[in-house]
This record gives structure tokens, sequence and C-alpha cells, in this order.
């Protein structure tokens, strides 16, 4: 037998430690539990809680252990718990079911709150094996090793700094840090206004942690997760030095050669060189070795719109080259700093300062333009300026605390808008400049608070890499927010009052491509889900147990997160590339294929993404600054000699779009190529069609989303596909607008471009070429309120009734959606999605969130469209796709009951629409379902309306009757009892009756009977039926 025992502290409480452990099964990350069922729960006289769970295990054999003597590695546990809320001790005792001549394991844990309101575990195991033939003692060792390399804590420190007493008395606390942008500095704000320089040095011949001390054997069971198959560096913090700032410092801003710092009194920018030897000095740049300092006054920032002002925050964004600055009465400003008598030399970026502005450079001084401003009460303008956070002593001034007072501000280069928090709690997104330096209106976004809890000013805010996400910190609360201003979730104070000492989760209190229209495919940075439903009759959902990730583990250890990933238009296949080097999996043989060579892996990057051309892996690689579009089918291992085709670019590939034959490749130096994808009778290769720049056009290529063409139908029938790009209508989504770049020839039959925006603040698109005729060319665009839909955009133009200050184009439908869609699917119908659900406990500190699906019909809101505008036969020609669905009666049923429920709002005269919508009706065999599912859902006072243009509920009886309806007639039957048109005898009602028993309906007969026995109190209808179907005397 083998024993060991354990114990360990937790800094947290009772509650939470409890909590987790009993969640830690199921879960989607713990793969190896197959199943968790609970078989008893009970309370026992002493007001404990005993529970017995069921766990079924799934594990890896070793490789020296004979194979005939186990068939299946899968191990069935019992779990006996019991809880004492009172003495707050949990005891749970877990053992093996099966197999325990093998290996009997069994493990006791205790968890107990201490003194300190810390939580001591305390665990102890045996193994025990009888199985003899001289493996019995390899058997209990290799247990041992096994729970021994599973309780070991993945936590290393990588490095600590320490201040001084007499640093901390000289020069004040912490209060704020930044790195600088080599990330080799670590830049500390004190409260006496002192920075303080800590150096990070990196040793990668250190090694940080080693793997688990266990065999050789035993550490091929543990495989390293995403991201942590890298060799971990080991880092040193050197104290630099103790930098001394004049005039209370307020905000700091690292940059590649020098620091910039502000100051309130007075009110400077200053600029200050890294503090390096001479020798390192850059002598061609003089700013670079000197101290620069600015005072903020009228002369020298005239574009400020309050002059006694100071800078407290400054953002530095490097991809746009600019500064965003906060002051102190609230307002953010968009800055550059020009240099005179030298070149300025940004970074690889597009800046949103005008160009004017870069034109008029003429000395050293800083150029901006207010990007959040409001008006201040004139009452407030006639006093004189008092910082907020200063006492005063007159205690009868009346103050004005401005609600759009700026606190925190994030840029998103990626979509061109700013993040802005407010005093007030309120966000509000505004973009970027135009190039008139014209500010566009900003969105204030809406906050879920349904109990009006005090969310605080905004503390923080930061957007995530691929700009999709903003992540929010109140003083009072998180949030998480799509780019378009949905909120995905939230959470503020669960109580007012919170005992702080007790609480342990600082932060809950303070603070690609979607064009699939088939398969749903969501991608995470360390695995990809994909929706199955569409190779299903009926409807089912995006859950983690379907993915695939699982059986990537070894290629994400190097190489997480996953930048990016490919679905095939069948579903079969996917890709997906990291860090470096790419993987692809198909669903038919269920086997993942790697490089073999992983000097091969290691030697590119995929930049610009991939596509899936049937079995053939179209993809977008840059190696040592050479930008290729590489082809490897699926068939062939991956090598770099199995290539089947590569294509040498001059830039890099920013996204490529897939058209039927056609690949579209818009590349970083603005350019749009065209290749024709041709088999050839042993490979397959690209064929350059041509190629067309968008310079004056796009303006910033890095912003591009989205990219597609729509071909005119003529052109696609009869024309030829090298000409395609010349009459092709090209569909882009730049930064959040969604624009149509519609082809126009000059008089020298050059091809030029209209540039027509569609819409604004657009997260994702998908757009829909062929398949279903009546939704061909069509857009369909999410902006975080809802679905809205362009039919047939080729055709679409402003119309002159339109708002002539806004940009977008009026959608031909426009769908509400409560929650984040994920995929259109058009043969089903629908457009699926995930939100989040979010559980709070009074007696827990923290909540309880996890995502679930949700799907949203959309053929009534197309159906309504077409019958609103009369086009009928357009909209049979649509619903004619979808009629051998099982929800299709569903869905009319849901656009009849919302036609009557508008019919009811108006006068009879001025709605024609429900007249059109029965005339559509009769096209389809469910008509009669249809109208009398809709009454059953409609008040009662609609329903002589609708039965006015419908027709007699009676006659429509009598057609059920005929065409051998029963169940529908049941439900006429109970229409015509609520309008008084059945007779005294229930002639009917015994009719439908007769019809039921001679078809041997018997659940409906039943249903009959109940329904004739509560019409009549006293049971003469009921008996009359009886007698005339003579059901006494019938056997059954």
């Amino acid at each position: 037998m083998k024993f060991f025992s354990q114990s360990f502290l937790y800094d947290d409480n009772w509650p939470i430690v409890s909590l987790a452990y009993f969640l830690r099964y199921p879960n989607p990350y713990a793969s190896h539990v197959l199943s968790c069922d609970v078989i008893s729960r009970e309370h026992t006289p002493s007001g404990t809680l005993l529970t017995t769970r069921l766990i079924l295990k799934r594990g890896n054999l070793p490789r020296w252990f004979p194979k005939q003597f186990v068939s299946r590695a899968e191990s069935w546990l019992v779990e006996e718990s019991e809880v004492d809320p009172f003495g707050k001790v949990v005891k749970c005792r877990t053992r093996n079911l099966d197999n325990v001549k093998i290996m009997r394991v069994e493990e006791l844990v205790e968890f107990r709150q201490t003194e300190a309101d810390k939580t001591l575990q305390h665990t102890e195991v045996r193994i025990v094996s009888g199985f003899g033939w001289g493996l019995t003692r390899r058997i209990e060792n290799y247990g041992i090793t096994r729970f021994k390399a599973n309780l070991q804590r993945p936590a290393a420190s990588l490095a600590l700094h320490s201040r001084t007493p007499t640093s901390i008395l000289e020069h004040g606390e912490n209060l704020d840090a930044w790195w600088s942008p080599e990330s080799d500095r670590i830049v500390i704000k004190t409260s006496d206004s002192y920075l303080v320089l800590v150096s990070v040095e990196y040793k990668a011949d250190e090694p940080v942690c080693g793997p688990p001390n266990v065999s050789l054997n035993a550490q091929r069971s543990f495989l390293a997760g995403p991201g942590e198959g890298l060799p971990m560096k080991a880092i040193s913090l050197h104290f630099e030095g103790v930098v001394r700032v004049e005039g209370e410092l307020l905000s700091v801003s690292p940059r590649k050669g020098h620091l910039f710092f502000s100051t309130k009194t007075p009110s400077t920018v200053q600029r200050m060189p890294w503090p390096t030897d001479e020798e390192g000095l850059d002598a061609e740049n003089p700013a670079q070795m000197g101290y620069d300092t600015w005072i903020v006054n009228e002369d020298d920032f005239g574009w400020l719109v309050e002059e006694d002002v100071a800078v407290v925050d400054m953002v530095y964004s490097r991809p746009i080259g600019s500064e965003i600055w906060i002051t102190s009465d609230g307002r953010v400003y968009l800055v550059q700093l020009h240099e005179s008598g030298a070149d300025v030399h940004y970074e690889d970026h597009d800046t949103p300062i005008s160009g004017n502005e870069q034109e008029s450079i003429g000395t050293v001084g800083w150029h901006g333009s207010c990007i959040h401003n409001f008006e201040t009460p004139k009452w407030v303008q006639k006093q004189r300026y008092v910082d907020p956070n200063e006492h005063s002593d007159d205690q009868d001034r009346r103050t004005w605390e401005e609600p759009r007072r700026a606190t925190a501000v994030a840029v998103n280069h990626r979509f061109s808008v700013f993040a802005i928090g407010t005093t007030s709690g309120q966000i509000e997104f505004t973009p970027f400049p135009s190039q008139g330096n014209v500010v566009p209106k900003s969105q204030t976004i809406s906050i879920p608070n349904a109990y009006n809890r005090p969310t605080g000013e905004v503390r923080s805010l930061d957007w995530s890499s691929d700009g999709y996400v903003l992540a929010v910190g109140w003083t009072n609360g998180w949030g998480v927010f799509s780019v378009g201003g949905r909120c995905l979730a939230s959470s503020f104070n669960m109580e007012h009052n919170v005992d702080m000492s007790k609480f342990q989760d600082p932060f809950m209190f303070g603070v690609q491509d979607l064009d699939n229209t088939r398969y749903a495919f969501l991608q995470m940075d360390d695995r990809v889900l994909v929706y199955r439903g569409a190779d299903q009759p009926d409807m089912s959902v995006i859950s983690p147990e379907a993915d695939v990730w699982q059986h990537i583990k070894q290629y994400l250890a190097s190489n997480w997160p996953i930048k990016y990933s490919s679905l095939s238009s069948d579903g079969r296949l996917v890709a997906i590339a990291g860090r470096r080097g790419l993987v692809h999996y198909s669903s038919t043989s269920g086997r993942w294929k790697s490089f073999g060579d992983e000097a091969q892996e290691q030697s590119f990057s995929v930049r610009g993404g991939m596509l899936w051309f049937h079995h053939v892996l179209i993809v977008a690689t840059e190696s040592s600054k050479s930008y290729q579009i590489r082809l490897y089918s699926r068939d062939l291992e991956l090598t770099g000699q199995n290539v089947l085709h590569r294509e040498i670019l001059t830039s890099p590939v920013v996204i490529l779009s897939l058209v039927d034959n056609s690949l579209l490749v818009y590349t970083l130096d603005n350019t749009l190529y065209h290749y024709l994808i041709v088999p050839t009778p042993d490979s397959i290769r690209l064929h350059l069609c041509g190629s067309i720049t968008f310079n004056g056009i796009i303006a910033s290529p890095t912003a591009v989303r989205m990219l597609s063409w729509m071909i005119p139908t003529s052109q696609k029938h009869l024309g030829d596909p090298v000409d395609d790009l010349s009459v092709a209508t090209v569909l882009m989504v730049v930064g959040g607008q969604l624009i149509l770049l519609r082809p126009c020839k000059a008089a020298d039959q050059e091809v030029k471009y209209d540039l027509q925006v569609f819409a604004d603040r657009i997260e994702f698109c998908w757009i829909h070429l062929r398949g279903i005729g009546a939704l061909e060319n069509s857009l369909w665009a999410y902006d975080a309120h809802g679905m809205r839909i362009w039919l047939n955009a080729l055709s679409m133009e402003k119309t002159a009734s339109e708002d002539v200050d806004s940009l977008d184009v009026k959608e031909s439908v426009s769908i509400p959606l409560d929650f984040y869609p994920l995929s259109v699917l058009m043969d089903k119908g629908i457009i699926i999605g995930a939100e989040h659900e979010i559980a709070t406990r009074m007696n827990l500190p923290f909540v309880m969130f996890r995502h679930t699906t949700s799907s949203h019909l959309f053929l009534q809101h197309i159906l309504l469209y077409y019958l609103g505008t009369k086009q009928v036969k357009n909209a049979v020609q649509f619903a004619s796709h979808y009629r051998k669905l099982v929800y299709f009666s569903h869905a009319l049923e849901m656009l009849l009951h919302t036609v009557v429920e508008a019919d009811a709002a108006q006068d009879e005269s001025d709605n024609k629409v429900l007249p059109i919508v029965v005339d559509f009706l009769d096209h389809f065999d469910v008509c009669l379902d249809v109208v009398v599912g809709c009454a059953r859902k409609t008040e009662v006072d609609r329903w002589r309306r609708l039965f006015d243009i419908v027709g007699n509920p009676k006659t429509l009886f009598e057609e059920c009757l005929s065409a051998g309806k029963l169940k529908t007639a049941g439900s006429y039957l109970l229409v015509l009892h609520t309008l008084e048109q059945l007779d005294s005898h229930s002639t009917d009602a015994i009719r439908l009756l007769r019809c039921a028993v001679e078809e041997k309906e018997w659940g409906l007969s039943k249903e009959l009977l109940r329904f004739l026995h509560s019409i009549d109190d006293t049971g003469g209808a009921l008996r009359h039926a009886v007698a005339e179907l003579q059901l006494e005397e019938m056997s059954v």
C-alpha cells in the first residue's frame, strides 16, 4: 500500500473554496470527466448535507501495463461528501468502484475554516494493488506518482522588487506604474511626485520552473496546456534611479527614447530622455538628448477649449502615432507633437490628424483637436475654476459636477473609435476625426443596471487585442461590451454594505470572419467551436462538448494563441494557425495533421487569413519579410515540399476572401488582387486576373475587417471571369463602417469607384450570394442592437426621403436581437448566437457566469417586408425554400400574429397588409393550422377582424373535417364556442368526435369529451354525445 498526505492553506474563505471544490466537475476544461450524477442528497438532524455522486472518468494506461486486462481506460468513482455549514467543514471521500483488484484508490479531503478567515485543506490518499504478476509495486508507484503530479500547483514567482522603508518615507508610496514600449523598464509614480525607474532583465538561460518531479514514463501523461510549451524566461528587477518632478506629477507616457509627463503647478507637459550612457544617445535626434518643457497656456495650446487646465492623463497610441489627453476640466483631446527642422518618424500607422494640420508644421509644438466636449452652464463659466479634488473654505459656493467629465479613455485603432468613460459612470464611443478634423457625433452606450445600483465613475477602460470587446471597470462594478455597444456581461455590487475585509476578489468590486452561412464557427484563443445543427433535421446548439480543441494541445502549447482559423463550406475541414505554423483537422478521419519537421513549422507565420477551397487550404504567410500565398492539400502531409503553389506578394496580406473560384486578396499597400483558382491535371494553381488600388478611397488599409464582392447576374452567367474585377461591386467593412464600392468607367475606360456607406458601427457582416433566390446578393449586418438586412444590395440606392445628415442607407429589414449573433444559417432560417447568464448568491462575494446559446427565426421578418411592399410572388418563392422545416408553420403563425396586432393598433382603412398576408397563407397547406394557432394566442377582441378577412370559422371547421385535419378542427371548435356559433345540441362537436373515434384518435376523443363536459355543467351535452355515438357499447 502507498500512502500520501498533504495540507495546504488557501487565502480565500471557506464558502469560496468549498463551492469551487464542488464545481470542479463537470466543467468544459476537465475533458477526462465523462459524466457526473447526483445519486442521493439529504439533510441530517444535525443540519449537515450528505451528498453521493457517481462520476465516470477517463484516463491513460501506462505503456507497460498489459492491455488485455482493461478494455477501456475508464473508471466509475463514488464521491460521498458531508457539508457542515455551521462548523464550516467539508469532508469528502472518493473511491473507485471498478478495477479495484488492479488498483484501489481512496481519497479523503477535508476543508476547514481557520480563525484568520482562511481555509485549510488536508488530503490523504491510499493506493492498494492486488494485481500480482510482479506488477503490484509498480502499479502502486505509478498511482501515487500520478496523484502527486496532479496536486502540484503551476505557480512560480517570476520576479520581486520591494522598495525599502527609507525609499517609501523619502519618495512616497506607489500610485501608478507604466511599462516602457520595449518592456525593459517600469516607471512608477509615487505620492510625493517622484518617478521611480526599475529596469527589467530577461534571462533565458535560467529556468523558472521545471517539469513535475516524476519519471519519464509518467511525464508523457502530462501534456503542456495552451502557451505552456515554451520555456518561461526568468526575470530580474533592478532599481535604476529616482527622478524628482517639480510641480505635482500627474501622468506619465513612456516612449521609445524618452519620457513624457505632465505636472499641475505649473501646468506643463515635459519630456526627458531615459537615463543612459552618453554613448547610447542618438546624436542625430537632439530632442532625445535634452529636456523640453511646454507650459500649458493660451499661446502655445490655443486649441484647448479651456486655457486654465492641466493634463491629468496621457495615453499614447502606437498604431496611430498620437496622444490622447484628458485635461482637468474633463475634456479629451487627440494631439501630436510636431518637430521643427527634422523629419518625424512615427510607427507604421494611419494617423487620424488631418492633412491640413500636418502641412502647418513649422515649430516644435503640440497640435490637436477636442474629441470629447460639453457645454458648461453660464453661471459656472462666470466663476473661477476650482479643482474638484481640492477642499474649498467657501461652504456656500454652488458647485457644478459635470456628468460628462472624462475619467478614462481607450483607443481602438482597428475600428477607428475612442471609448471615453465619465464621472457619472456613462460610456461614450467617439469615431476618429475626419480628414477635415471634424469629430463625428458620439454614441452613448446603454448600461444595463436592473436594480439601479450605483456604478460610480469609470476607473479603467481597455480594448481586446482584436478590437471587438471593451472591458470597463467602475468604482462599484465591471462590464464587458462589444465594439458596437452591446453589453455582453456586467455586474455591480450585490450588496451596498460589503465587509471588504472578507472580500477576496478585488476585480469584481473595483475596477473572425463569419461569412459561413451554414455552420456557425466560433474562434477563441485556445479552441474553436463548430455548430453541427445544420446537419440535423431540427434545431440544436453550439456546445463546448462539440469542439475539437483538446486534440491540438501539443501544437497550442508552443503556438498559443489561435490567431486565424477556417472552416470548409461542408463543415468537415478545420484549419488553425497560432503564433507560428498551422495545423488542420478532418472530421471524417478524426485526425489532425501538423508539420513533422518543427523547424518548418516555426519558419513562417500566417498573416492575413486562411481559406478552404474544397480540400485545398489557401494560406497567406509571412516569413522573414517575405509574403506568400501558399496552397496545401488536405490529402498530403504538411511539409515545405508539399506546397501545391506559391504566389509571391510585395506587401503583407490584410484579408482573404473566396467567392466561387475567385480569390480576392487585399494587401497592406491598399491593393486588391483578383486570382482565379485553376485546377490542373496533377495540381492546382492561382492565375492573376487583375488588380486595382484603392488609394484615396480607403484611408486605413489595416482597418479593413471584411471583404467580398457582388457580380451582376449577366456577368455571372455570360461574362468572362477575368473581367469580374471591372464590373464587381466590392463590399468592405472598414473600421465599423459597411461600405460598397460601385464601379464606374470614366471617359478613358479607366475603372473608378463610387463609395457608398451602408451602415456605421457594424461589428459583423454576412453576405448571401447564391442558394436561396430571394436572398441572393443580400447583406446581413449586426450593429449591437439587431440585425440589419439589405435585400439585393446591388440595386440599393439612398433615397431622397432619407435623412441627409445620416450616412446610412435604410435597410430593408431590421430584426432586434436580445443575444449576440454568431452566424446566419440561411438554409435553416435562423440566426444563432450566444448570451450570458449570471447568478448571484447573497452568501458569496462573487458572480457565477456562463454562456448559453440562443436562436431567432428570421423568416417572418423577411416575409413581412415582401408582403408589406405587395411582393406576394417573391414572398411565396422565398417561403417555398423553408416549407419542409418543422418550425415553418410556427414562423407563419408569428407573421400573422404580428400583422394582427399591428392591424388592431390602426384604423381598418389604413392597414391593408392583413388581407395580403391571408392571401399569401392560402398558398400553403398549413394555412388552416396557422390561422387557428394565431387566433388562440391573440386577444378575443381581435378575432372578429381576423375572421372577417380569413373567413367564417364555421366554414374553416368544415374544411378541416373534409381534409381529415381532426386536431386542427378541434382547435376551431374552441373558436366556435368562444364566438358562440355552436348550437345547443353541440352537433359540430359530436361530428368531430365521431370522426375521431372512427380514426382511433383516442387522445383527441378524450379531449373532446372533456370539452363537452366543460361547456355544460349539468352533463347533458356529454351524455347526449355518448348516447348519440353509442360509446358505452363500444369495445376498444
